[in-house]
């Protein structure tokens, strides 16, 4: 892989998780309005999660969250949060981010109940046939 494009795909996934660092702190800013709030702690909820909703040993699809999903959402959801709470809230999150990455157990049980669920349905039908 060239040298120059390992060191642009650095710099992208530094940048994203400084901004995800920034959602962190903007969803809990009160300057922040409540639908931003909202999109952003559901990014944030989401990719802080410990568990993923596709599992990563699912061929490209357990990617596919991790590459497409949380930075369209981490885009998204800074386009709702004023530019000045972003700006704000940007020297605040290099400070948190050396901190060390905060975990979403709530998120992670939600998935895992989600796929106890999706396994018990599998084997209601797969037992219904046998």
């Amino acid at each position: 892989m060239n040298n120059s494009l390992l060191s642009k795909l650095k710099a992208f996934a530094k940048k994203l998780k400084q901004n995800l660092f920034v959602l962190f702190l903007s969803y809990k800013d009160p300057r922040s309005p409540w639908y931003a709030k909202l999109v952003a702690m559901l990014v944030v909820a989401y990719a802080f999660s410990p568990i993923d909703l596709i599992p990563d040993f699912i061929p490209v699809l357990g990617y596919l969250d991790d590459l497409i999903i949380v930075p369209l959402g981490i885009i998204f959801a800074l386009k709702l949060i004023p530019p000045h709470v972003v700006e704000d809230n940007k020297e605040a999150a290099e400070k948190l981010k050396l901190s060390g990455k905060p975990k979403n157990w709530f998120v992670g049980i939600l998935f895992i109940i989600i796929w106890i669920i999706f396994a018990a349905w599998i084997s209601k039908i797969i037992f219904h046939y046998i």
